[in-house]
């Protein structure tokens, strides 16, 4: 049975499959780990021309998942996760080559001494092996863990999400058309061929085939794959991103970031879910950014003041705090400054992405010292968040784990190290 082959949706079958995916994907791990730069970024440069040749057929996918989607009753911010247009298209094409662009990290020496006794020491960067990907509503991340694991020379299994299944699988043909023309193994990016959640389980289950696993989409996906795996796992639980408000922040940058942060994607994990707003800034500020929040179709949920600062104001719970709402929802609160701020980015916050706007230096450096989430912006959106953004090419997820990667999970971040020691007969004395 090969990878690509239709399966009956059995506890045996998914085993079988696993296994069978895990040997082919070793096998390529062997092949791209010392695969040239060129091959890789051949692969990728073709993968991106096949995107855009196929683009009636992968919006052909894309429309059946959409329309099933909707049968389904997702949400508006799943769906806007899931849909496909030319534009995203172009887009998920230009991340390849960016990737393809990208330093080959793959034998770059980290660092490098010299001992009293002559031995000469490398520490080199080195694929890690097999990557699984379990993945939801987004296709793009087809093409975006695809391209970045071959171009750190890393073979990987991709688990989609049913939601998003054909318009994978369309995507997943082009990397494979690459593949096969940079005459790279297709077994290189593999696309599991089932919907059956079991094959998450068996992936989990299953560090004899697997390196590394890294799950994207929500809480209880990536609860489940942090609880059950006996895999490596690289993952944030979710993005609870808060952004600071405060007084000396010019108004204008101050609306258009706070928008921005909230409402240009409000699926994704970068966007802002909870405001606060220094307590000087009440009377100014504060009604200013909620009157334009809500202006523009976003829910606030606030507490005493920010409801004083507009009658359209929601009361807000002790919930609302911790909520990562992936919708046009925020939360809002008033809070006596900077501490009082970083107090609550502390007790609620899930280590992802935070920003303060302020004109004070110096409170942006406190701001970004105290906090330790794994992005901390100054001045600017929440949804820069990304791979992409901090040209990375693109991203595979945001770790807010502190062992191995953080933040964006580029090609770096998908490589270990080994060390290379070159003596001229030193023995180690008695």
């Amino acid at each position: 049975m090969t990878a690509h082959a239709t399966i009956s949706d059995t506890t045996a079958s998914i085993a079988a499959l696993m296994d069978q995916m895990g040997r082919d994907a070793k096998a390529a791990a062997a092949i791209l780990a010392t695969a040239s730069t060129g091959q890789k970024n051949a692969a990728l440069r073709a993968a991106a021309q096949a995107l855009q040749t196929r683009e009636a057929e992968i919006l052909a996918a894309n429309a059946e998942d959409m329309a099933a989607g909707r049968q389904k009753g997702l949400s508006a911010a799943l769906l806007d996760r899931l849909m496909l247009n030319s534009k995203r298209i172009a887009g998920i094409a230009q991340g390849l080559e960016e990737i393809a662009a990208l330093p080959d990290p793959v034998g770059g020496v980290i660092a490098e001494w010299t001992r009293p006794n002559g031995l000469k020491i490398q520490r080199v960067r080195t694929p890690l092996g097999v990557i699984g990907v379990i993945f939801e509503s987004r296709p793009n991340v087809t093409a975006d863990a695809g391209g970045l694991c071959l171009k750190a020379g890393n073979a990987c299994i991709l688990r989609g999400g049913s939601e998003s299944f054909r318009s994978s699988r369309a995507i997943h043909a082009c990397l494979v058309e690459g593949l096969k023309s940079a005459k790279l193994p297709e077994a290189a990016i593999q696309l599991v061929p089932t919907t059956d959640r079991a094959m998450v389980g068996a992936m989990l289950t299953s560090p004899q085939w697997l390196d590394v696993i890294v799950p994207r989409g929500g809480k209880s996906l990536v609860a489940r794959v942090q609880s059950e795996s006996r895999v490596p796992v690289f993952a944030h639980l979710e993005g609870n991103c808060h952004i600071y408000v405060e007084e000396s922040a010019d108004p204008d940058m101050a609306e258009r970031v706070v928008v921005n942060a909230k409402l240009r994607r409000t699926g994704v994990c970068g966007a802002a879910e909870t405001l606060l707003v220094e307590r000087s800034a009440a009377k100014t500020l504060l009604p200013r950014l909620v009157k334009a929040l809500l202006d523009k179709g976003c829910e606030v949920r606030g507490d005493a003041e920010v409801q004083a600062a507009d009658a359209r104001v929601k009361p807000a719970t002790e919930e609302d705090w911790a909520t990562e709402y992936l919708d046009a929802i925020i939360a809002a609160k008033v809070v006596d400054g900077l501490d009082d701020a970083i107090r609550h980015i502390s007790t609620y916050g899930s280590h992802h992405t935070e920003a303060i706007l302020t004109g004070d230096t110096g409170h942006a450096a406190t701001f970004m010292n105290r906090l330790d989430s794994a992005i901390l912006l100054h001045n600017a959106s929440t949804q820069f968040a990304d791979g992409g953004e901090f040209g990375m090419g693109a991203e595979i997820g945001i770790a807010t784990g502190k062992m191995h990667a953080r933040g964006p999970v580029g090609v770096e971040q998908l490589t270990t190290f080994k060390y290379l020691v070159h003596g001229n007969g030193q023995v180690r004395p008695d």
